[in-house]
């Protein structure tokens, strides 16, 4: 298998990898709430997927905090 003579330069390297960069996610709305969600996936706001309900949501308990 062949070895590289030399050592390449960081300069080298990184000129290489200025095409990785990572992408935006995709956003599509949610049929039965209408709220941004990625797409193929179940909505975290009300568990629906393909106007279907997948997942219960329950809604978070506010915490009150003690009073001195």
């Amino acid at each position: 298998m062949p070895l590289p003579k030399r050592q390449h330069s960081r300069q080298r390297g990184r000129k290489r990898r200025t095409h990785w960069k990572a992408s935006i996610p995709s956003l599509s709305s949610c049929t039965h709430c209408g709220k941004p969600v990625i797409p193929h996936r179940v909505c975290p706001f009300c568990g629906f997927y393909k106007d279907k309900p997948v997942v219960d949501i329950k809604p978070k308990a506010k915490e009150e905090k003690p009073t001195p």
